[in-house]
């Protein structure tokens, strides 16, 4: 992959009207990240050092993401939709002060690899003027045919609606990436680009035709059909999710992690996995968690912006919200929560419980059906469960609230005062026994006339 300084034009302004939705297209979620964010990542990890999106008016929340992922990012707004050139002639200002390369990507196209971009790149660097992805596909309706003369060289582009039956006979597309050899080398193809064609817009494809006419060199660059796939429908996007999470799910296990049921498992684009790692069948796993070697998910977890510790095991059934924090050898159970909560070392809650806002210290055991009260209604309180700690079962720790080290919770307590270190706390209602209370009321209930109960149904 070279290393020369390149913009990179990733153009998102598409109002996506099949996808039948208020939000804009390129902020439909793939993997836990907007489309766009997925391009924009691919231009970074490629080397592209200066980056540009041009959006569509008012589409203030598509500038925000961008923006979100590199504050020194520029955004262009193309005022009137009148094709890809103009598009890019929104951003002449990029270009006019970037003599680099520069290439054209496209935030609904989130599959795009950096070696991809990295390979047109080097076309470029090898005396390309032009570089264009192609890819070969057995149903090319609705894309641009890539034209190849006698010596199989890029000469044109001819978008479907203009194509001879001949031309769209042809399986080789066009997947809209291009790449020019410098800025200058763009604006003077685009400064002749017009829009004499069936839609009357503007076409950066034409910009092949331009070259060739020149005796400027254009290259192609082929990359796989699902790799260049352009998001324009619900369908689409779900189609680009079972890529995504594929190439993901690979990852994780070329690094050394057991997914047992592959394609049961999802997984976020940030997720990191160690090795070592087993994910049994049926896990979802949302944005920001990190799973450290030897860590077993078990089946039927759900699980966002959490950290699993080394050795730890989560599930099944379990629930890890936001801030849940599991430290090595730590155990988290069968239809558990844990919210904003440290789980120490060694500690385990492994039955029917909420953590929220907590600290569970080392080895500390926390029983069945034990709820952390840490709401008031007004404002969150943090409960502290010191380190060897029994909480016994069907208790509530109403915070806030300590738990000495050591110290034990009586089974079905309501606990809303500290408890020393080693010491036991109990609190519940006094039992009181009726001897023979049960025996006299089945004699009554024999007794009733047998509609009694039913009177006024």
């Amino acid at each position: 992959m070279t290393n020369s300084s390149a913009l990179a034009i990733v153009l998102a302004a598409g109002k996506g009207t099949r996808m039948k939705s208020e939000r804009p297209k390129v902020l439909h979620p793939l993997a836990g990240a907007p489309l766009l964010f997925h391009a924009l990542l691919a231009a970074k990890a490629a080397g592209l050092d200066r980056l540009a999106v041009v959006v569509g008016p008012g589409m203030d929340d598509v500038a925000a993401t961008a923006v979100n992922l590199d504050p020194e990012l520029e955004v262009f707004v193309q005022e009137d939709q009148r094709g890809t050139a103009d598009a890019v002639k929104a951003a002449r200002e990029a270009v006019e002060a970037f003599s680099g390369q520069v290439l054209i990507l496209y935030g609904d196209t989130p599959l795009l690899r950096a070696q991809t971009i990295g390979r047109v790149r080097a076309e470029l660097e090898a005396g390309a003027d032009l570089a264009v992805v192609g890819f070969e596909t057995e149903n090319p309706a609705g894309y641009g045919r890539l034209l190849l003369d006698e010596r199989g060289r890029l000469v044109g582009i001819r978008e479907e609606k203009d194509a001879s039956e001949a031309e769209r006979a042809l399986k080789l597309c066009n997947s809209g990436i291009m790449g020019f050899r410098s800025g200058r080398t763009l604006l003077d193809l685009l400064g002749r680009i017009g829009n004499d064609n069936a839609k009357k817009e503007f076409y950066l494809t034409d910009a092949v035709a331009l070259a060739h006419a020149e005796r400027l060199e254009a290259r192609m660059v082929a990359a796989d059909e699902g790799e260049v796939l352009g998001v324009n429908s619900r369908a689409e996007l779900a189609a680009a999710e079972a890529v995504m999470q594929a190439r993901l799910r690979d990852a994780a296990m070329a690094n050394g992690a057991t997914l047992i049921a592959p394609e049961t498992v999802f997984l976020s684009f940030d997720t990191e996995i160690g090795r070592d790692v087993v994910i049994e069948p049926h896990v979802v796993i949302g944005e920001g968690v990190s799973i450290e070697d030897g860590a077993t998910i078990k089946s039927f977890c759900y699980m966002q912006f959490s950290r699993i510790g080394e050795g730890a095991t989560v599930g099944p059934f379990a629930r890890l919200r936001p801030g849940a924090d599991l430290a090595k050898d730590a155990h988290v159970g069968n239809f558990v929560e844990i919210k904003k909560s440290e789980i120490g070392e060694g500690a385990k809650v492994n039955h029917l419980t909420y953590i929220g806002d907590t600290t569970v210290g080392a080895r500390a055991n926390v029983g069945a059906g034990t709820i952390t009260c840490n709401y008031d209604g007004f404002a969150k309180h943090r409960t502290e469960i010191g380190a060897g700690a029994f909480i016994g079962s069907n208790s509530s720790l109403v915070a806030p609230v300590k738990i000495g080290e050591g110290a034990y919770i009586g089974s079905g307590s309501v606990i809303s005062k500290d408890v020393a270190p080693d010491a036991l706390a109990v609190s519940r209602s006094p039992q009181e026994e009726r001897p023979g209370w049960a025996a006299k009321m089945r004699e009554r209930h024999k007794r009733r006339p047998k509609d009694a109960g039913n009177k006024g149904t």
